[in-house]
């Protein structure tokens, strides 16, 4: 399982969304690194095997912008054990 934090520099929600990432991983009981990835993109954003775990945002065009939709720990925890069940 590929889990990643994507966030733009500067992000002020970045270090809070990778916090909440680290403690679903592990509350789970996953094996595995959370990474984190500085790029244009709205931030600070979970991916989850490539999938955004709040669904696709806007168009797609890169952006330093940050996320109205940030991501939940229900939202997190699912994509996480959705991510396990299609790994077994």
């Amino acid at each position: 399982m590929r889990v990643e934090v994507v966030r733009h520099e500067g992000c002020p929600l970045a270090a809070a969304a990778l916090d909440l990432v680290r403690e679903c991983v592990h509350e789970l009981g996953i094996d595995g690194v959370v990474t984190e990835r500085v790029a244009r993109y709205p931030s600070p954003t979970v991916l989850v095997d490539g999938r955004d775990v709040m669904g696709a945002p806007g168009d797609g065009t890169p952006t330093d912008a940050c996320r109205l939709d940030v991501p939940t720990r229900e939202r997190v925890t699912d994509a996480l054990r959705s991510a396990s069940l299609r790994d077994e």
